[in-house]
C-alpha cells in the first residue's frame, strides 16, 4: 500500500469529539485493524481532542482543532494540534492523575492512556501558542478468514 493522508479541522466544540473519532476510525479502517486496535485509536483521538478543547481552549468554541493522519504500510501516524493556551510543564501534564481542571472532575489520565495505546508519542507545546501531539502506532496485519 502506498502512503495515504488525510487532514481535517473543526471547531473546538465538545460535540465535535465524536466526529473526530469516527473520521479517524473510518480512515484507518482500510488497514483492517483488530477491534482492540480500532478502539485504542479512537480512544487516543478522543483524549487528544478533548485535551485541546478543555485545556487548550478552555471550552472556547472559537478555536480550531487540526488532525493530520498518515498511513504508511501498517503504520498510522496522527498529529493533533491546537492553537490554544499551551502546556507550561509537559512532564507534569504527563503524570498519571494530574489535571489542571479538577473542578471539571477530569481524571488526569489522557496522556497516560495515549502512552499505553501508542508505540510513540511526542508532545510539543508553547504557552499561548498551542500544543501539537504526534502519535504513532504499528498495526498488526489482520488475517482474513476464508470459508
Amino acid at each position: 500500500m502506498n502512503k495515504n493522508e488525510m487532514e481535517i479541522r473543526f471547531s473546538a466544540k465538545s460535540e465535535n469529539e465524536s466526529f473526530a473519532r469516527v473520521t479517524v476510525g473510518a480512515f484507518i479502517a482500510q488497514l483492517d485493524p483488530t477491534m482492540d486496535e480500532m478502539t485504542e485509536m479512537k480512544t487516543v483521538v478522543s483524549e487528544a481532542v478533548t485535551n485541546s478543547i478543555i485545556h487548550g481552549y478552555h471550552n472556547n468554541p472559537d478555536g480550531m482543532v487540526y488532525i493530520h493522519a498518515v498511513i504508511d504500510e501498517q503504520t498510522i501516524e496522527l498529529t493533533i494540534r491546537d492553537e490554544g493556551m499551551g502546556i507550561t510543564d509537559i512532564e507534569e501534564a504527563r503524570q498519571p492523575l494530574f489535571t489542571s481542571k479538577p473542578e471539571l472532575e477530569r481524571s488526569g489520565m489522557g496522556f497516560t492512556i495515549m502512552e499505553n495505546f501508542m508505540d510513540e508519542i511526542n508532545i510539543n507545546s508553547e504557552p499561548m501558542i498551542g500544543t501539537t501531539i504526534f502519535l504513532k502506532k504499528h498495526l498488526t496485519k489482520s488475517k482474513a478468514v476464508c470459508n
